[in-house]
């Protein structure tokens, strides 16, 4: 006997592809396809803060030169010893990196069933990886999306995409703007949701 995926409702899969897009762009500079497809969007203006971010991430794509864009990716977010920015929570939690942001984080991971993924060299708490981790929980229906929102975004994934948001690369801030906008969105959507859910105790 098959089990069958959950069926999404169309917020929730929005929701994981919102994710997923950015999980991409944070890891790496974004493709000449990848560009054109952001040029393209048809951004509904609703006069919402998404909405405005939204229209301004597609207008910074358009005509956008990918070869610029992995060097400006180089300097912003990787860095030969660290980038403009250090997108990991136990530096934006802790101020130093691989410190109690990741062992708890790694906790959750575990009692969730995640594994650390061999071929990757960043630990587990890069802001990419944790919204990885958010749009497979989504895509799942797991009851514990909220919990590990409000655990291990919500305290400080604003402030690091604020902090991209004033980078002098306009694709690039215009990222930060639209990361920071979203996570406000998923933290009024979840932190009541988390309020409600029951304690849960991971033994070490």
């Amino acid at each position: 006997m098959t089990q069958t995926a959950p069926t999404l409702n169309e917020a929730d899969a929005l929701r994981v592809d919102i994710y997923r897009l950015i999980a991409a762009l944070l890891r790496e500079a974004p493709t000449d396809e990848l560009l054109g497809w952001l040029a393209s969007l048809d951004i509904e203006q609703d006069g919402s803060r998404l909405a405005e971010c939204w229209f301004g991430l597609s207008q910074a794509a358009d005509g956008a030169d990918s070869a610029r864009l992995k060097r400006a990716h180089f300097g912003h977010l990787v860095g030969v010893i660290q980038g403009d920015i250090v997108p990991y929570a136990s530096w934006y939690r802790n101020g130093e990196l691989m410190e109690a942001a990741l062992v708890a984080l790694r906790g959750d991971l575990k009692a969730l069933g995640f594994e650390r993924n061999e071929h990757t060299n960043d630990p587990e708490d890069h802001l990419a990886a944790l919204c990885e981790v958010m749009s497979m929980l989504i895509e799942t229906t797991s009851s514990d999306q909220a919990h590990f929102f409000m655990q291990h975004l919500a305290p400080w994934a604003s402030d690091c995409f604020n902090d991209l948001g004033q980078v002098d690369t306009a694709f690039y801030a215009a990222l930060g703007q639209l990361g920071s906008a979203f996570m406000n969105s998923e933290e009024d959507r979840l932190a009541i949701e988390a309020n409600h859910a029951p304690v849960r105790i991971v033994e070490p």
